[in-house]
């Protein structure tokens, strides 16, 4: 019953057009959010809401993860930070893309996801872990925010949690051609999703997806909540 309530799910944002590419589709129909979500939250695990994961995160509704998936572009062999790792479904559905489980291990991407909250961190690494992308996805506590230079530059960048402005460290460690996605604006309300395009000579192209409403960013370059 819970796969065939997450299939149709999956079957009505493929016929709005929210879901549009046979990748991003097979790989959301892949990766149920139940294993992703605690016990409380699991009966919601096919509803098309945010779900409350604890420490005032939340775990994204399908369509918009969907609507990012979509808006990154991903394909085999992507290098991708995630800032907000919050519990590990949104970078397992990343890892189905560019890790594909169809395609040589030798060319498989991964994903680089950064969590600032330690005992979510710890969770999320557990979530991964038992559902098998362990070798797909990195789990790392420190200040998202500020990106993760180590594994610089990325193909491409997405955060799950609204920043008063683009943060500079995420656009420096944007490899030329890359994406970022980020919403924009006040702490959980009236912000724009907002997606920067680095071209090849270095310019720096950003389009407005539209409104969405995100946990606040923390950290260095994030809202600075009392």
């Amino acid at each position: 019953m819970e796969r065939a309530n997450w299939g149709k799910l999956i079957d009505n944002l493929t016929k709005q057009g929210t879901l549009r590419s046979p990748n991003v589709i097979k790989a959301m129909r892949a990766v149920p959010r139940t294993s992703f979500l605690p016990k409380n939250g699991q009966p919601y695990a096919a509803s098309d809401t945010p779900v409350q994961i604890g420490f005032g995160q939340s775990i994204s509704a399908p369509h918009m993860v969907a609507i990012m998936n979509e808006a990154l572009q991903v394909g085999v062999g992507c290098k991708v930070l995630e800032v907000g790792a919050g519990s590990g479904w949104h970078a397992a559905t990343i890892a189905e893309i560019i890790a594909s489980m169809d395609a040589p291990r030798s060319e498989w991407g991964h994903i680089y996801t950064v969590e600032t909250v330690s005992t979510l961190a710890e969770t999320t690494r557990r979530n991964i872990i038992t559902t098998g992308y362990g070798d797909r996805v990195t789990i790392i506590h420190a200040d998202g925010s500020k990106g993760y230079p180590e594994k610089a530059p990325y193909d491409r960048i997405l955060v799950t949690a609204a920043a008063p402005k683009i943060p500079k460290p995420l656009v420096d460690q944007l490899k030329s051609g890359g994406i970022l996605l980020v919403p924009v604006g006040s702490p959980f309300l009236f912000q724009n999703l907002t997606k920067l395009t680095k071209q090849a000579d270095g310019k720096i192209v950003e389009e407005n997806l539209g409104g969405v409403s995100f946990v606040p960013l923390r950290g260095e370059f994030g809202h600075q909540m009392v």
